[in-house]
């Protein structure tokens, strides 16, 4: 291992809603010309699946509502996730919820009308969708969103893409949705910082991590305060309303894209979040609304 190998060198963009960061070891001009790559990748993955951009693949499948759609691989992929964590999360993670977050505007600190979030939500149930890989048919009115599993997505595959570029040292870092490329050079792991919910730009904890994913979802990236109460951009799809139990949820896994999902789970089963966390084996930490922890990692300060 050259000099070089061992030189760790720092990228950041801004993409998919979020802070991008790659911490690569390796020679200069060969990780530059990797993360520019990288880089260029998120952005048509961004392009893609945006539901802000209205000549998206996304907003054109949702468009086409009603009508049978065959998806390409990568999409294909993403609702094939999206169909088995709908089943395992006993419906409570599903992508057609994407008409709820429709009548969502957490810049306006105005509730939505009610009588337009129960038309949205009866647009909502996966069970109503026909998926036979790769054909899917929605509902008309209906509308698909990757969020809580598409940035997770992109996470892994630049991670993936740096190893197979000959990267075995680095991390891939998206708005704090995190794979390990693999640990630093001299074999020890990542101090990676879980933030406090109520204070964001500091760390509540500090963990270990030498290889696998980890991945938080919260209350703290978008939301609005209405009478003292906070709702977030987290919705679920049988009330049509954010959850209010956790303030912020923690996974760690093999991949980012489980772990993102599972934290987002987390935060819509409530109070029921912990044995069904506990029955997946992974260690999770749950911060309550107090700031109380609950789960394997609850008070460590590394690992």
């Amino acid at each position: 291992m050259t000099a070089s190998d061992v030189t760790l060198h720092h990228f950041r963009f801004q993409a998919l809603g979020s802070p991008c960061q790659l911490h690569l070891y390796g020679e200069p001009a060969r990780v530059r010309s990797l993360a520019d790559a990288c880089e260029r990748w998120v952005r048509a993955f961004e392009r893609t699946y945006s539901r802000f951009c209205s000549d998206s693949l996304l907003s054109q499948l949702n468009a086409a509502a009603g009508t049978d759609w065959l998806c390409d691989a990568q999409t294909a992929a993403l609702i094939h996730y999206g169909d088995t964590l709908w089943h395992q999360s006993d419906g409570l993670f599903d992508l057609t919820a994407g008409a709820l977050a429709r009548c969502w505007d957490f810049r306006s600190g105005r509730l939505p009308d009610p009588d337009r979030l129960a038309a949205a939500k009866a647009l909502c149930g996966w069970e109503k969708v026909r998926w036979e890989s790769p054909a899917l048919r929605l509902p008309e009115g209906a509308a698909l969103d990757f969020g809580g599993i598409g940035k997770e997505y992109a996470v892994d595959a630049v991670a993936n893409q740096c190893r197979e570029a000959g990267v075995m040292h680095g991390l891939v870092d998206f708005g704090g949705d995190i794979a390990v490329i693999g640990p630093h050079p001299n074999g020890a792991p990542w101090k990676i910082g879980i933030r406090h919910p109520r204070a964001p730009q500091k760390p509540i904890l500090h963990l270990s991590l030498g290889e696998g994913a980890i991945a938080t979802s919260g209350d703290y990236e978008r939301f609005m305060e209405v009478d003292g109460r906070r709702y977030c951009h987290i919705l679920n799809p049988k009330t049509g309303y954010p959850p209010n139990y956790w303030a912020s949820m923690t996974v760690i896994a093999g991949s980012c894209l489980i772990a993102g999902s599972l934290a987002t789970v987390g935060m819509l089963r409530e109070a029921g979040a912990g044995p069904w966390l506990d029955e997946t084996g992974l260690p999770w930490l749950g911060i309550r609304t107090d700031l109380s922890q609950r789960g394997p990692l609850a008070d460590q300060s590394s690992r």
